[in-house]
Parts: C-alpha cells; structure tokens; sequence
C-alpha cells in the first residue's frame, strides 16, 4: 500500500522507556514524519530515528554521520519495507497508532526471523500495557510506552504468563516439543 501524502498520526518520544526489561532514559530522538517533498530536519549529533520513507531517500547520505541512526516503520509498512537492510540497523521502531492495529506484532515477528534483526526493536505508539508479553513473545525487546501507567508498573506485564504453547521469538520451540 502506498504511503499516503500527509504524515498520519506520529509516535511520541518519552524521556524514558523499557529496554531489555529495564527502564532506562531514552537515548534516541525519534523525528516525525514529513509531507511528500519535504525534507526532515535531522541534528548533526546524537541517535536519531527516522521514518522510513524519509530513511530510504537520505540513506547514502547519512553514511558519513558518526551517530547511528534508527528507522521506524509505520503501521502500513511491513517488515518487507526495509527487508535485508534491517541486518544493518541498530534500531527498528514499529508504530502502533492505536492498540487495535495488529500488523506491528507480524512485523515484529518477520524482522527477527526472516530479516535477521539482532538490534533493539522498539515499540512505539498506542500498544498498551496487556499486550507487552505477546510483544515480546514477537521480538520486541524495548517499550516506548505513551499511556499514562508508570513503567515500574509496567514491568510485570511483560512475564504475564510463564509458559506458551506456541512458538515464539522467545521460545522457538512450542510447548509439545519440550515435553519429555
């Protein structure tokens, strides 16, 4: 699907955020969408996330910039969007604009397991607080969360069940396979 011309709803950008299952400050500075045509304006210094149309059009460009740079896809754009390229980037954002949207978690899931992403893969946008194991069930391993809990509370969703029966990022065997 073709990327509409305006920018939709856009991610926040907390100061802090579940990394790992630890809080930890926000150390990337994930910059907004721009309409078609227009150019984002991206610091000199310092981690920034970009989204990926505008990723894909400055990407030769960014490679003389010393600070790494992370891209986040949109909602509409699949794993498929960045494709192999992903092995290369040391952070991947996926959007969620509102917690009924599903697609992230496949994307999730395909970054991890077709593209080989080993980086940190950061949920962004509307999730909320249940779906953090499923999340991470899918490869997500950092939380942006926009919600009004605090993230200490937080911290417990992410183990909310001890034990699957399906295969996961997180467990690549399901539960009749590691039976004896």
């Amino acid at each position: 699907m073709p990327k509409p011309a305006k920018p939709g709803p856009q991610p926040g950008n907390p100061s802090e955020l579940i990394i790992d299952g630890e809080i930890l400050p926000n150390q990337w500075r994930l910059l907004a969408q721009t309409a078609a045509g227009e150019s984002p304006d991206i610091p000199a210094a310092g981690k920034v996330i970009l989204p990926l149309r505008q990723w894909q059009a400055q990407r030769r460009a960014l490679t003389a910039r010393s600070d790494e740079i992370g891209v986040w896809l949109d909602s509409d754009e699949g794993a498929e969007s960045i494709g192999a390229a992903a092995a290369q980037c040391p952070l991947i954002a996926v959007h969620f604009p509102a917690f009924a949207d599903g697609r992230g978690f496949t994307t999730g899931r395909l970054l991890r397991e077709r593209f080989g992403f080993k980086g940190e893969l950061r949920a962004v946008g509307g999730f909320m607080r249940d779906q953090l194991t499923y999340l991470r069930r899918c490869g997500f391993n950092a939380y942006a969360f926009e919600g009004d809990e605090p993230l200490a509370s937080l911290h417990d969703s992410l183990h909310d069940f001890s034990d699957s029966y399906q295969a996961g990022v997180d467990q690549p065997l399901p539960l009749f396979r590691r039976r004896l």
